[in-house]
Order: C-alpha cells, then structure tokens, then sequence
C-alpha cells in the first residue's frame, strides 16, 4: 500500500470517529445515538446497551429503551444514570423512559463549543497524520527510494488529502451547529 493510500485510509479513521464523538452531542431532539456509549454491569460483566435493548424516539422530546431481557431494565436505568449525560431515566415497568429536557441558550452554546474542541482535536490528529506521513516520503527520497519530484508529487497529494479532510470536519460540524442551535 502506498504512503498516500495509507494517508487517507489514517485520515477517513480519523473523520468517522469525529462523526461518532458528533453524534454523542446533544440538540433539542430526542436522539438514540446518545446512548451508543453507554455500559452496563450486568451479568456480571460490562455490557454496552445497544446489545441489551432497543432504543427508539416514539417522540421528538423523549427515548424509549426497550430491553431485551425484562430482568435487565434497573440495570440499564442504574448504567444510563452513570454515564453523565444529564437524562433521567424513568423505570415504567419493563421499558426505560427518558425525557430529553429542553435545551435553553447556554447549553445549546456549549454543545456548540464541545463539538469545536472536537473539531480541533481531529484536525490535530489529521495534522499529525500528514506530517508522520511527509517523514515516511522524505525518508524514502533520503533513502534513494524515491525521486525528487515523485516526493514533490506525493507530499502535494497528501497536502490536498489534509485539506480535504479539515474541510469535511468543519462541514460536518457546520451542520451539527445548525441542528444544536435549531429551537
């Protein structure tokens, strides 16, 4: 695989972990998504909720966890109440209830500034990608492996790759700006 393949492939990586810390992110609607990173102890081992219950929106302010055990739903109520997201849980029998509180203009602008310091924690990941890359081409070039203007070539094509991506980081985050900032 070639130093410039290997690039994108380190910096798509880097784009689809932005796109999971973005959908941890709060907005004003109920959201499934919130809950991917949530453990739970049970059966006596760590277990992320998506392989104990189904969760649904049945309305724009509120989630539905359905487990798929009935025995596991304090558990799962105890692990949601853990994770820190600031969500209630309501145990209604075998299904946990929650309501998403409406966001007022201070936490919608925090949740602006958290997805900003994880658009410039990925854009520093996709920065040190290229520059780790760049060393691998000069090396090569050092090395005799390559020539002057195959080096030139590749480290203008990983430039471009870099560019691209910080591109689609701030796209992305412009979007879920808009989304957040949406009452």
């Amino acid at each position: 695989m070639s130093i410039v393949e290997e690039t994108k492939k380190k910096m798509r990586a880097s784009i689809d972990h932005f796109k999971q810390d973005l959908k941890n992110l709060r907005t004003g609607r109920a959201n499934p998504s919130v809950l991917d990173g949530v453990s739970v102890e049970v059966y006596g081992s760590q277990m992320r909720l998506k392989e104990l219950a189904n969760v649904t929106a049945p309305e724009a302010r509120q989630l539905l966890v359905t487990p798929f055990d009935p025995q596991t739903a304090g558990a799962i109520s105890k692990g949601i109440e853990k994770a820190n997201l600031n969500l209630q849980p309501i145990l209604d029998g075998h299904v946990i209830r929650i309501n998403i509180p409406p966001m007022d203009e201070a936490t919608r602008k925090e949740m602006v500034k958290q997805g900003k310091k994880k658009v410039e924690e990925t854009k520093v990941v996709i920065r040190e990608i290229r520059r780790k890359n760049n060393e691998l081409v000069r090396k090569q070039k050092a090395d005799g492996d390559l020539t002057e203007d195959v080096m030139k070539k590749m480290e203008k094509n990983i430039q471009e790759l870099t560019d691209q991506c910080c591109k689609e980081v701030d796209d992305l985050m412009a979007t879920k700006e808009k989304e957040i900032m949406t009452v």
